[in-house]
């Protein structure tokens, strides 16, 4: 009875919803489903092409169409539907094409047999192997059976009548929606017949010639490029560089309407074809895109700072008043006692009274106009700020420019000095030299004057394996260092400060604003001084140099552009934005990549051309060994290369004493030798002018590379974390003693390097200090995961106990 019962119901129910009141009302806001046409070939025979596209699996598409050519096909070309046009076949995967994603859901997919052969050279053996699919440069395509591609134009024809939505611009190949995986159907397939017959786009062959001649004439920039390529579908990120997703495009791109130039590059012919489709389907974007190219032709100047020499470079009277007339025409400037000069250049006046601390300059009774006038301010300047006031400026309208560089370097010690003011750490570091610390430079500077610069123990101590050479190498003041993380202050935020001065660069936005292709994952809301301030989440390094690395086999990389792409668009966070500060490496990686995109030329090229070259350094600088450089200037560091006393082995691992080679792994093998985090190299006479001219405010002699108020907004202290800035670490009343020392005071900011390298600057006490050692140029004792450096047993090795005994030299005034 209960059965019956159910089962009525069951039909009632069935009859119900049969009979709904339902009235068709239709509404004119609506559209279908399918909106692109998507070619593929299968790269197989047919019979493995049903098998792959039929049975259960992971793949499938909505038309198979076999050829001609094809043992494993008997019987007449026909057309095999396999999935009904109205469900989702499984052919795009993840895919993009002007604007809409995941293209399964939009689109109907035609499966074409034709087998391209394709090589891939294996990385392992260096030999090619034979794949099914593959690079397109590395590949041969067989021509399409002309009656299978006769087949696909009536079917196609059928299909567009079907779909009134898909449109010329939205017959597609799988490379075009995923141009980074696919090549399919390759440079052979007939896209212009299949245009003559009425199926998809094609540009106009005279629109092209006229864009080509003029592109030839001055080539559109490859921002624009990309641009243009995005306006018309691609999944493309404006960039600026040629980067891979661009090459990766633009051989798709050459596929379809250039198949006989597959190369990837960024030409005139190509670049005039992308505009010509432009113009064509998208007359507005393309009116846009060539209005910016006219513009880029003549671009506007950026907001560069005018230029300056010296830290005072300034016109008087001054053309901008303010109200407060005691406020005008006067300055501030460093300077040291008994030093200085000043530069005055007369444009028409015929006096004026300067006073420099408020003393009256003796200058030339009557000025010549458009003469420069030179005058010692030894009997005038006083340590510290000094002040520059110009009066009375004759006759009313005309004006003077005072020039005043900045400090320079004295780098004549006393005897003094040397002997007894630093007894003690000399004392300190001899003996641990004595005790088998292999060697240190150290330098000093106060007030302007180098105080102390002496050499100890050897640059180079041990053969391979351990053995202890019969003459070690001497260390000498002027040996070169690797600086590892030092490399982070005196290049990177050296680099960083410089573009903030130009107004190039705002820490303060989003780091997609410099680095576009910086997306997902919450990349997006990651600023500038998150990097910084390693508030960003990465973990403190990813061994990009190794296969077995904690984010696996896919972020293995010893090449520098996949290991950018790797950090920009891969990396994840460990932990999250501004919850926890962890010590990255990573950080300042991108901000190498960050400085590299702004400026358009590699980080090494830019730091050594315009700061370095420009402070006449010739000492410091990136892959020396491959810039003339000798092997026995630089200190030894790790005995057995990069193993760890042979603890560790991966690709190209390095098995000998490292000399004048960046001994970081990430930097070396993943970053060519050039990195934001690593890879400098200088003598500590050369690191001494950095220092001053950090010590000076941003400048050394007549060369100006950022303001005081630039270097304050990178070395105050973070909000509640004073013992950081930006970049730089703080001593901050003691925070960092272990390093910096208990006397620092809490202006002094520097840092460490792994190699056993430590730098202090010093404004309250206008000090600067410099130690360099090859604390890992020592044997390692341990078990496989815990061992450490014998070097680093030493206090010379560690830092704090030399900057205490030099503080209290200096404090002390014992020189």
């Amino acid at each position: 009875m209960i059965k019956k019962s159910f089962l009525f119901a069951v039909v009632l129910l069935l009859m119900s919803c049969t009979h709904l009141p339902i009235e068709q009302l239709p509404s004119e806001n609506y559209s279908k489903r399918i909106k692109f046409l998507v070619m593929h070939y299968t790269a197989i025979n047919y019979q493995r092409s049903v098998k792959a596209l039929v049975e259960k699996g992971y793949v499938s598409s909505h038309y198979l169409l076999p050829e001609n050519d094809d043992d494993t096909y008997q019987g007449e070309l026909k057309i095999y539907q396999l999935v009904d046009e109205n469900d989702r076949a499984w052919h795009a995967g993840n895919s993009y094409w002007q604007g809409r994603q995941d293209l399964n859901d939009q689109s109907i997919g035609i499966e074409i047999v034709n087998i391209p052969k394709c090589k891939r050279l294996d990385t392992a053996t260096e030999v090619e192997k034979d794949q099914e699919n593959g690079d397109s440069r590395h590949c041969f395509f067989p021509d399409y059976d002309p009656e299978q591609i006769q087949l696909l134009i009536e079917l196609s024809k059928d299909i567009l009548a079907r779909n009134p939505d898909i449109g010329p611009t939205q017959v597609i190949g799988h490379a075009d929606i995923t141009p980074t995986r696919k090549n399919d159907p390759g440079p052979r397939f007939p896209w212009y017949q299949l245009y003559k017959a009425g199926i998809g786009a094609w540009y106009e062959k005279q629109d092209v010639d006229e864009l080509w001649q003029q592109f030839s004439q001055h080539l559109p920039n490859i921002g624009l490029v990309q641009s243009a390529l995005n306006s018309y579908g691609y999944h493309i990120i404006e960039t600026g560089i040629l980067d891979n997703q661009t090459l990766d495009t633009l051989s798709a791109f050459q596929m379809h309407f250039l198949p006989w130039q597959v190369n990837g590059k960024v030409d005139a012919k190509t670049s005039a074809t992308i505009f010509a489709l432009l113009k064509k389907y998208f007359p507005e974007r393309f009116s846009r895109l060539m209005q910016r190219y006219q513009q880029e032709l003549t671009p506007e100047p950026t907001p560069e700072l005018a230029f300056k020499r010296g830290q005072v470079d300034q016109t008087f009277p001054a053309v901008k008043r303010n109200k407060r007339a005691l406020v005008n025409d006067r300055t501030t400037f460093k300077s040291h006692q008994g030093r200085g000069e000043i530069i005055i250049e007369n444009i028409d006046a015929l006096s004026a009274d300067i006073f420099v601390n408020g003393q009256r300059l003796n200058i030339a009774a009557e000025l010549k106009a458009n003469t420069a006038y030179q005058y010692s301010l030894a009997r005038r300047t006083k340590n510290g700020l000094n002040t520059l006031r110009v009066d009375n400026v004759q006759p009313a309208g005309a004006s003077i420019n005072i020039v005043i560089p900045y400090p320079e370097l004295n780098t004549k010690q006393t005897n003094k000095a040397l002997s007894k003011g630093f007894a003690k750490v000399d004392q300190l570091i001899n003996q641990d030299i004595d005790n088998g610390f292999p060697g240190a430079v150290l330098l000093v500077i106060k007030d302007g004057k180098v105080i102390k610069h002496s050499a100890y123990g050897s640059a180079r101590k041990y053969a391979s394996g351990g053995v202890l050479l019969e003459t070690p190498e001497k260390m000498t003041r002027d040996t070169l260092f690797d600086l590892a993380s030092n490399t982070k202050m005196y290049a990177t935020n050296f680099a960083l400060m410089m573009l903030v001065e130009q107004g190039k660069l705002d820490v303060t936005k989003p780091v997609a604003h410099y680095l576009p292709e910086y997306q997902g994952g919450g990349r997006e809301v990651r600023t500038v001084k998150d990097l910084l301030t390693h508030h960003a989440g990465y973990a403190p390094q990813v061994r990009f140099f190794s296969e077995d690395n904690r984010l696996g086999k896919r972020f293995f990389s010893q090449d520098k552009a996949r290991t950018q792409q790797l950090i920009l668009t891969q990396v994840p966070f460990a932990v999250g934005k501004q919850t926890k500060r962890m010590y990255s490496d990573t950080d300042f990686m991108l901000l190498g990549t960050l400085i590299e995109r702004i400026t358009g030329m590699p980080l090494d090229v830019y730091t050594e051309r315009f700061i370095y070259q420009e402070l006449g350094l010739n000492n410091i600088l990136f892959n020396p060994l491959k810039k003339g450089r000798m092997k026995s200037e630089f200190a030894a560091t790790e005995i057995d290369g990069t193993t760890r006393g042979c603890r560790f082995s991966y690709p190209n691992v390095r098995e000998y004493v490292l000399q004048g080679e960046v001994h970081d792994e990430k930097a070396f093998y993943s970053m060519e030798g050039v990195a934001g985090h690593a890879g400098l190299f200088a003598n500590a006479s050369d690191l001494s002018v950095l220092l001053q001219t950090l010590l000076n405010g941003g400048g050394y002699g007549d060369k100006y590379f950022f303001s005081q108020k630039v270097l304050d907004q990178f070395t105050k202290p973070e909000e509640n974390a004073g013992s950081y800035g930006l970049g730089w670490r703080r001593a901050n009343h003691g925070d960092f003693k272990s390093f910096f020392g208990p006397y620092a005071s809490s202006l002094a900011y520097g840092h460490t390097g792994w190699t056993g390298t430590v730098t202090l600057i010093d404004p309250a006490h206008d000090l600067g200090i410099i130690l360099l050692t090859n604390a890992r140029h020592t044997p390692i004792e341990g078990d496989e995961r815990n061992y450490k450096f014998l070097g680093k047993d030493f206090e010379t090795g560690n830092y704090g106990s030399v900057m205490s005994l030099i503080y209290e030299a200096v404090l002390n005034k014992d020189f």
